[in-house]
């Protein structure tokens, strides 16, 4: 009896873990995608769950988002210490950048919150401020390394990131491919280093700011 009853309270745990990653993993793309305003009905509809299971792991829609927030920042967190310890500078920091760009598209709504003023975001400040410090040290260690252009400083780094996040407003389908163009063109300018071929048009750009060349945006030519 009391092996039977050992094993189904290891089930229910595992049961319940299993319910909790599942919530975390649904929400984490629903907020990413739709934002931090979507409801928690909406969350327990897409998990395949009943709101009261989404409570229950998750009391109040606050602990949910808080929760989300925090595995995004954690991940972050990782990242930047795996680019610090990474033998190549100037190829941890273009992937760095390169990721940076592509949550602007795929985490629209957790950097809403994490970047912006929303104020589930304000709990993770001090993370934040530890990244840009790790941030910092790449960007010095590949100038050090050769790998970053001569003129190019720590400031001017940040500068490139907060140009690639202003875009994220933009509608979805136009924000991606011009993101990526932007991040190509920075990355050229940044780093010491061949540039790749690069997506997207500079209609792309032209067209985000609501104009194209009959308006009188000349179009950037590469040489």
């Amino acid at each position: 009896m009391r092996g039977a009853l050992g094993t189904l309270t290891r089930k229910r745990r595992t049961d319940a873990e299993h319910n909790r990653r599942r919530i975390l993993e649904v929400a984490r793309a629903a907020f990413a995608a739709d934002g931090l305003d979507l409801p928690v009905r909406e969350i327990a509809r897409r998990a395949g769950m009943g709101v009261a299971t989404v409570y229950r792991h998750f009391p109040s829609r606050q602990d949910l988002i808080s929760a989300v927030l925090a595995e995004q920042v954690a991940r972050c967190g990782e990242e930047m210490q795996a680019a610090l310890a990474h033998p190549d500078s100037g190829r941890a920091l273009r992937g760095t950048i390169l990721r940076f760009g592509e949550r602007q598209v795929n985490d629209r709504g957790l950097n809403e919150a994490l970047l912006g003023s929303h104020v589930a975001g304000a709990a993770f400040a001090e993370q934040r401020r530890a990244h840009a410090e790790a941030f910092a040290r790449l960007v010095e260690r590949a100038r050090d390394d050769g790998a970053v252009r001569g003129q190019v400083s720590v400031e001017d780094a940040r500068i490139a990131l907060m140009a690639i996040s202003s875009f994220r407003a933009l509608p979805a389908e136009r924000a991606s491919s011009v993101i990526r163009r932007l991040t190509d063109l920075l990355l050229t300018g940044v780093l010491n280093e061949d540039p790749p071929e690069q997506a997207g048009t500079d209609d792309d750009v032209a067209r985000s700011f609501g104009h194209d060349d009959r308006h009188g945006v000349r179009r950037v030519r590469r040489a």
